[in-house]
């Protein structure tokens, strides 16, 4: 994948506010790569050292923390959102429509 595309939703990320959350797809919608979602989380996962991006404020479609390989990062995210006062209801959904950032 295109390092310049990763740069594209690294400075989308970066202006996410605090207490909003946008998802994978509307990231990659923003950044002009409608169909690359899954490369996002791609992107993520391999943010360079040191790049303070706010990760934490990107779910997945349904308003929620997308599932990882350790639980614990799982866990980290949702503290982060909580301590933004972004509410997760009892299925641990977030609502789109309360919290979400439309990037415009």
């Amino acid at each position: 994948m295109s390092s310049g595309l990763y740069r594209r939703f690294y400075r989308i990320i970066a202006q996410i506010p605090l207490g909003r959350v946008v998802t994978y797809g509307q990231v990659a919608e923003l950044a002009g790569a409608p169909r690359a979602a899954r490369q996002v989380g791609y992107a993520l996962a391999a943010t360079p050292a040191g790049l303070d991006i706010p990760w934490h404020r990107v779910v997945n479609a349904r308003g929620e923390i997308s599932r990882r390989a350790d639980p614990d990062d799982m866990l980290r995210q949702r503290l982060l959102l909580e301590a933004e006062g972004v509410w997760f209801d009892e299925n641990g959904r977030i609502s789109l429509e309360r919290y979400g950032w439309s990037g415009r």
